[in-house]
């Protein structure tokens, strides 16, 4: 009967000569010219030799290659072959991770699905910017349907107390795409990024991070020398704030404003509701 548990926990550790140090029962320890250490088992199946790796040593102890030595011997008497056995898992494996939904293939999916109804193409700009910044790095390549509040959590706190408004629309956009898999079946259960009744318990309210510091407004005593005053000026930008002042209409409703939109004999500007912010026409 050929003797196992040659080798100790002291020897396995001071071993330096190069070469195959036996522990019995098939199982070696190799130790290579340049000092690395890993575990190699001996075994026979069908009357053909095999060898096949069972790990580095110290990452591999002495006991769990002893154990997993004998898993694979005990495979061998009851007539399987470990190695197929093996190289079907990690085929099993490459398989899985191939068929695997990403986060970022979700991402980029829901963009594109949402991008016609946006009102500009710098709004998926946006999107897309905030999660590749922030949200790619870390659960990028994950499986979407593996993603937890523990990494949403990742997502946010590093910049939740100092880019408060950045890290709202980042949880904001990272739910809406995990409800969008949810629906697509990549995932189930709850959403991971939902504010109320979840992440609320475990983040202060944006409100309490950072006050909202409003743009100074013109005092309305002051509103008649400063329109003497602009009128007086010369030049477009004058007149696109006279027009938006007058018309309360937005700075970028204003400076987007076409001829088309014009209707110069009944002194009418429509805006389109496309230019929007409600998606809504105006006139």
């Amino acid at each position: 009967m050929v003797k196992a548990n040659k080798l100790t926990q002291l020897q396995a550790t001071k071993l330096k000569e190069a070469g195959m140090h036996g522990d019995g029962a098939g199982l070696w320890l190799k130790v290579t010219e340049g000092g690395s250490k890993s575990w190699i088992l001996r075994y026979a199946f069908n009357g053909r030799e095999r060898w096949t790796g069972l790990g580095p040593y110290p990452d591999v102890s002495l006991v769990e290659a002893r154990e997993k030595a004998s898993a694979w011997r005990k495979q061998v008497r009851e007539g399987i072959d470990p190695m197929k056995v093996k190289q079907e898992a990690v085929a099993a494996a490459r398989v899985a991770d191939a068929k695997a939904v990403t986060f970022d293939w979700c991402a980029t999916q829901y963009v594109e699905s949402h991008r016609s109804g946006w009102k500009s193409a710098k709004h998926a700009e946006q999107w897309t910017s905030t999660l590749n910044t922030y949200a790619s790095p870390v659960i990028g390549k994950m499986d979407v349907g593996l993603i937890e509040t523990a990494h949403v959590m990742r997502l946010l706190e590093p910049i939740w107390h100092i880019k408060s408004e950045t890290a709202s629309r980042l949880r904001g956009r990272v739910e809406s795409i995990l409800d969008w898999a949810t629906v697509h079946k990549y995932r189930n259960g709850e959403n991971p990024a939902r504010w109320k009744g979840h992440l609320d318990s475990l983040l202060p309210a944006r409100s309490k991070v950072a006050k909202v510091k409003h743009h100074p407004a013109l005092p309305w005593q002051e509103m008649k020398p400063f329109m003497a005053e602009l009128r007086a000026q010369a030049g477009i930008g004058a007149l696109a704030v006279q027009f938006t002042i007058l018309t309360a209409a937005r700075s970028g409703e204003v400076r987007g404003m076409t001829w088309d939109e014009l209707d110069l004999d009944n002194r009418l500007w429509i805006v389109p509701a496309e230019r929007m912010k409600a998606h809504r026409e105006l006139s």
